[in-house]
């Protein structure tokens, strides 16, 4: 009679208990350190009594357990914010619309604003603002509608040449009557060039004007 052995499920069986063994001698090996350098350190007109060696050693657990769970989290968030940029990546190349009205101007493209009125406009006044809050430009446009779109290049009513950088634009509508039209909003617009991660954060960087990419209120093609 042939006898057949079942060597996979012995050899899992001997590799669990060997495990097992493992972590409860490193439990052990611990506790004697712990209860060695308690006995060391104690003072011996005023020994610790079981009760407070104890609490000690469940305080230990805990700190120990705390350490673990925080380590465990930041491989979770670590792991999504790759995903979370490599999803973002499809953004490169793409038109957005930020809720911000603060836009990148570079040498080869002009910073651009989408704006929106309650109502309908006959004209706004547009004032352009450095980084600094300083006002470099402002100029008076003609418009139709409710809505509209600004590209500034960089260059001053007065023909001076500002340098690349970031710039604000407040927009004050003005309807036929000449009324101040309130509540009008400004978005910056323009095309995703680079995306980051910085502490879990997914950065954007549109003309290069970084920022977070949950301000995106839009996204083209």
């Amino acid at each position: 009679m042939t006898t057949v052995t079942n060597t996979t499920s012995t050899a899992a069986t001997n590799s669990t208990a060997t495990a097992s063994s493992t972590g409860l001698n490193a439990d052990f090996t611990m506790f004697l350190k712990l209860l060695t350098t308690q006995m060391q350190n104690q003072d011996p007109l005023s020994p610790m009594d079981t009760s407070q060696y104890t609490q000690q050693l469940v305080q230990y657990s805990q700190v120990e357990q705390s350490m673990s769970q925080t380590a465990t989290l930041k491989d979770i968030l670590s792991t999504l914010g790759t995903q979370n940029l490599t999803q973002a990546s499809s953004l490169i190349g793409r038109a957005v619309e930020a809720d911000s009205n603060v836009a990148g101007l570079t040498d080869s493209v002009p910073a651009q604003w989408n704006w929106t009125a309650p109502r309908d406009a006959t004209t706004v006044v547009a004032t352009i603002s450095d980084a600094s809050g300083k006002v470099v430009d402002t100029r008076t446009v003609s418009v139709t509608g409710s809505t509209g779109t600004l590209g500034w290049d960089g260059e001053t009513a007065s023909g001076r040449q500002m340098a690349a950088g970031k710039y604000s634009l407040s927009i004050k509508a003005l309807d036929s009557s000449g009324t101040e039209i309130s509540n009008t909003s400004v978005h910056s617009i323009g095309t995703v060039s680079d995306v980051q991660l910085d502490n879990g954060a997914i950065l954007v960087t549109v003309n290069g004007n970084q920022f977070d990419a949950g301000k995106l209120t839009r996204i083209g093609g």
